[in-house]
């Protein structure tokens, strides 16, 4: 058991590795393209979402609470609110949601 932990640690830190040194070994000067420039851009952020949302969902046991601190945090982000008051926001809600779904 402890040696696959191993194995799968040195895949992980390879391919992590790879991913970020071997761009720098093959590109020695500024992108030019801008489809090219504007992809890496989003990218982080198609990442994160990809990895946050379905989060959101499976975090609570009451899908409506999460459902709910989801729109909350979407709502005060089009608003353009810091991280501090969405993350608190949203929190606050699915605590309060699954305090009122625990009564019915």
């Amino acid at each position: 058991m402890m040696q696959h932990y191993w194995i799968c640690l040195a895949i992980m830190a390879g391919s992590t590795y790879l991913l970020r040194a071997v761009p720098f070994a093959l590109v020695r000067k500024k992108i030019q393209n801008t489809f090219i420039r504007s992809f890496l851009h989003y990218i982080p952020y198609a990442v994160l979402t990809a990895m946050t949302v379905p989060a959101i969902f499976y975090a609570v046991d009451a899908p409506l609470a999460a459902a709910a601190g989801f729109v909350i945090a979407l709502i005060l982000a089009s608003l353009k609110q810091g991280l501090t008051v969405v993350a608190l926001a949203a929190c606050g809600t699915v605590y309060v949601t699954s305090l009122i779904l625990a009564y019915f």
